[in-house]
């Protein structure tokens, strides 16, 4: 397929010079549904990104849009700050009882606004009310949002350096496997923690990703969580997962947890939990810290109620009955079997990942860059990710048939050849 770039003088005329996914991939897009993405001059592209995760179950899914239309036509509240309403009602039962209950999760819900960063900010912020401590502990090569506690707790220097003062208030900590196996888990952390020397404030929490997405799909194993999770009990700090791109199914399991069998003290949802790509996001937590005063911690738009709709739809019709998780699952055999293919045939290529979340990474670095420009003109959206854009990230939809899976696949094995 050959794509002639289209006129962008309104947007380069008018939008601010910070847009960044619409530089690689210069197209105008009209439609989209399912796991494609169709743009104003006809143009059919396979979507390995949905939404950067926020799309687990396609574009435009039909189930969740006709739930959307329903209610909009009859006049359900779109707006309702946090009052009470239908929508809140059936989304909060839904979740009880296809999420909460069935994993014996006894958090509460709380609605802090409509993107992943405010519920990172309503998590830090309530760490450090229930503990009386200002410091929180993240990872290297974290992601945690881009307000400015959620940068403080954020590995990328590029994104840090945006924030234009110093970000004060947090200690990163050496990742899973970030000296290769050679230092012995949490022997740093834990070794500041006792040395009344060290320096180091006594922490109020711990936030951590069970995989790095934007870090470069950094996989944490299980029995390092679970580590974490002692090492947070024994030393009286909370742990805090956030779960914003790697929860809702993406790694298999509803909780990208689940795994590690550990129950976090708070946990941050986002992205996919409308299930169609509206704006929501949830902070969960036990409830002895539910020490909120009303209004404490508020915003116009944390009682979304068109998503409410969706994400009811979505829990309802996906995670009734334990299918989707199987179907992540056998998916990401898939995928891993053609990425072990690619690396088998291209030297200075590695792959890891988990569900339906995987990165390829490239020892020669610029080359990630140039196998998402080529997939893009041959049709295939992926884009890039880690400290230095090394890695190709693949996030295609939790519902993507096996058949679009394995075009896309080959495409990018195309790609990385014709870069090669």
């Amino acid at each position: 397929m050959t794509i002639t770039p289209p006129a962008l003088s309104v947007f380069e005329a008018l939008e601010s010079e910070v847009r960044s996914y619409c530089r690689g991939w210069p197209a105008v897009f009209d439609r989209a549904q399912g796991s494609h993405m169709y743009d104003e001059d006809g143009h059919t592209y396979l979507d390995f990104f949905a939404g950067a995760g926020s799309l687990n179950y396609g574009h435009n899914n039909p189930v969740l849009k006709r739930a959307l239309i329903d209610y909009i036509e009859r006049d359900g509240v779109t707006h309702g700050l946090d009052m009470s309403t239908t929508a809140k009602r059936a989304f909060l039962e839904s979740f009880q009882n296809n999420i909460l209950r069935p994993r014996d999760l006894p958090y509460k819900v709380m609605f802090p606004g409509p993107t992943g960063t405010n519920a990172v900010e309503a998590a830090l912020k309530l760490a450090r009310k229930v503990k009386g401590r200002e410091s929180i502990v993240s990872f290297t090569n974290a992601f945690h949002g881009m307000s400015l506690g959620s940068l403080a707790v954020t590995g990328n220097a590029f994104k840090r350096a945006g924030a234009g003062i110093p970000l004060v208030h947090g200690t990163p900590m050496p990742f899973d496997n970030y000296f290769d196996g050679t230092v012995e888990d949490f022997l740093w952390f834990e070794r500041l923690l006792e040395d009344q020397g060290s320096g180091l404030n006594k922490p109020a929490a711990v936030i951590v990703e069970t995989v790095q997405g934007e870090g470069g799909i950094n996989v944490a194993r299980p029995e390092w969580l679970r580590a974490l999770a002692e090492l947070c009990e024994r030393q009286d700090m909370l742990l805090i997962v956030d779960d914003i791109q790697m929860g809702c199914g993406r790694t298999g399991a509803f909780f990208s947890f689940e795994e590690a069998g550990i129950t976090p003290d708070i946990v941050t949802v986002s992205k996919s939990i409308s299930g169609y790509g509206l704006p929501m996001s949830l902070a969960l937590f036990k409830p002895e810290l539910d020490i909120w005063e009303p209004g404490e911690h508020n915003g116009t738009f944390r009682g979304n109620n068109p998503a409410f709709v969706t994400a009811a739809a979505t829990l309802d019709t996906y995670w009734a009955d334990g299918q989707m998780e199987k179907q992540t699952l056998a998916r990401g055999e898939q995928v891993e079997q053609a990425l072990r293919a690619i690396c088998e045939e291209q030297s200075g290529a590695h792959f890891r990942g988990r569900g339906l979340v995987w990165g390829l990474e490239f020892e020669d670095k610029p080359r990630a860059s140039a196998v998402c420009k080529r997939a893009f003109e041959l049709g295939l959206l992926v884009e890039t990710s880690g400290p230095e854009s090394e890695v190709v990230k693949l996030l295609p939809a939790l519902t993507i048939s096996p058949e679009d899976l394995d075009e896309g696949l080959r495409t990018l094995a195309r790609a990385v050849r014709e870069t090669a």
